[in-house]
């Protein structure tokens, strides 16, 4: 059986969550939780919530212990990118890209 966590519209590029992301996989859910608290990054504490979602989704849901856990994949989807303009010389304006990420996390038994 599976259990999953989904956080929509993150604002954080994908390549940042992605680093994280390739960490947890194939750990055990509990293990990976105690490892993402000691990671000193933003994107670290986003895929910790989703991860403790999908973990508490288990637990309610199913009646799955924690220790029974296992991170079966950790995927990170391009969300919405917003288009903004920076002004520049000369009357100019330099476009910015502000990008966002969809967070899924997929635990299954062991």
């Amino acid at each position: 059986m599976k259990y999953q966590a989904v956080a929509s519209t993150v604002r954080m590029s994908p390549p940042k969550l992605r680093q994280i992301a390739r960490i947890l996989r194939g750990r055990s859910a509990k293990d990976g939780c105690d490892l993402l608290r000691f990671i000193p990054r933003k994107s670290a504490r986003m895929v910790g919530k989703v991860l403790r979602g999908a973990i508490a989704n288990a637990e309610n849901n199913a009646n799955v212990a924690e220790e029974c856990l296992l991170i079966d994949n950790v995927i990170i989807e391009e969300g919405v990118t917003m288009k903004r303009h920076i002004p520049a010389a000369k009357g100019s304006a330099h476009p910015i890209r502000k990008r966002t990420s969809h967070i899924r996390v997929i635990l299954a038994n062991r």
